[in-house]
């Protein structure tokens, strides 16, 4: 199972944001301190508005840690 069977679309849509991020700029994007500053960006400087989408702060923080192990997992068939 990989990163979109384990989140919901609200989720998706941030870690698809997040990792376009990773993309540009690299590995330090996946940092927890990148987690407000991105949250920020997504959801034009509210917080309010990324908790009301992906829940509060302890499970955006399981989110955006808890996906990370699935970069480099390899699929077993």
């Amino acid at each position: 199972m990989g990163i979109s069977s384990r989140f919901g679309t609200p989720q998706q849509e941030f870690l698809d944001f997040v990792l376009s991020h990773y993309v540009r700029v690299g590995v330090d994007e996946l940092d927890l301190e990148k987690l407000t500053p991105l949250l920020k960006l997504k959801y034009n400087d509210s917080l309010t508005d990324a908790v009301r989408s992906l829940g509060q702060a302890d499970q955006i923080q399981k989110c955006f840690a808890g996906f990370q192990k699935y970069l480099y997992a390899v699929s077993v068939a």
